[in-house]
């Protein structure tokens, strides 16, 4: 009886721990992010519907819903995130507690349709204390926030080039396009490096002095670390950076 009893507690605690990388997927507030990158993904689309012929505009709308069908995102993510991030309880800790519910939902707000086109010709520039910009710059040094901006822009030109071979077949060989965009991927984050510090001030204006030192001892410790590296890969795998749609397996490709 009660070795029934140790397996039962066994097979009871294994979707707790099987969901840990779920929960935490969930309070970084990736699922809110991705629905985001779908207002941005369907404004682009728009706004390329009167400049394209409709030939093309219409291959460009099909690859880039293929690519970026919601629960395929998730699904390439979340096994990125669980291949990548051996121990998610501490970054779980962190974006469960106040502060990191906190950082979570002005990350949110920054992505939000309404904020992006209000800031679409730049962010205002934000006056700091030095202590304030010190703590910004060590944060700007510990997040990869440069490297999953070129992941996002590398993504999206990956539909436009995905497209682009449809219509004219032989043009780019194989995964050339993609070579191509991937040798852009230095270039971007030097352009995002730039005004960096900015953006990062403008994100995080209602932590304060306190909560950002926190905020930043948390991304330069070691679970901070190993999530941010983990969390960049998820995000290109849910992005399939530097893949074309047809290498996509169905299942990747939610259907």
């Amino acid at each position: 009886m009660r070795a029934l009893s140790i397996v039962m507690l066994l097979f009871l605690s294994l979707p707790s721990l099987a969901d840990a990388h779920i929960q935490l997927y969930q309070a970084a507030g990736w699922p809110q992010q991705r629905v985001h990158f779908s207002d941005a993904l369907s404004a682009a689309q728009e706004r390329y519907r009167s400049s394209l012929p409709p030939a093309v505009y219409q291959a460009l709308v099909d690859n880039s819903n293929q690519r970026f069908a919601a629960q395929a995102m998730d699904q390439r993510a979340q096994q990125g995130l669980r291949e990548n991030l051996a121990d998610p309880a501490p970054a779980l800790q962190f974006f469960q507690s106040p502060l990191g519910r906190k950082i979570v939902e002005a990350e949110l707000l920054a992505t939000r349709r309404d904020q992006l086109a209000q800031h679409a010709n730049g962010l205002p520039r934000s006056d700091a204390s030095a202590t304030r910009r010190l703590l910004i710059r060590h944060l700007a040094q510990a997040l990869p926030a440069k490297e999953a901006g070129a992941e996002v822009s590398l993504a999206l030109a990956g539909v436009a080039a995905d497209s682009l071979s449809q219509m004219l077949p032989g043009l780019l060989g194989g995964d050339a396009a993609h070579t191509l965009l991937n040798s852009q991927r230095q270039r971007l984050m030097e352009q995002i490096a730039a005004d960096l510090d900015n953006t990062l001030l403008h994100v995080y204006r209602e932590l304060s002095d306190p909560e950002l030192e926190e905020f930043v001892s948390f991304a330069q410790s070691a679970p901070g670390k190993a999530y941010y590296q983990a969390a960049l890969a998820a995000m290109r795998a849910g992005l399939a950076v530097g893949q074309s749609t047809s290498s996509l397996t169905p299942a990747q490709q939610g259907i």
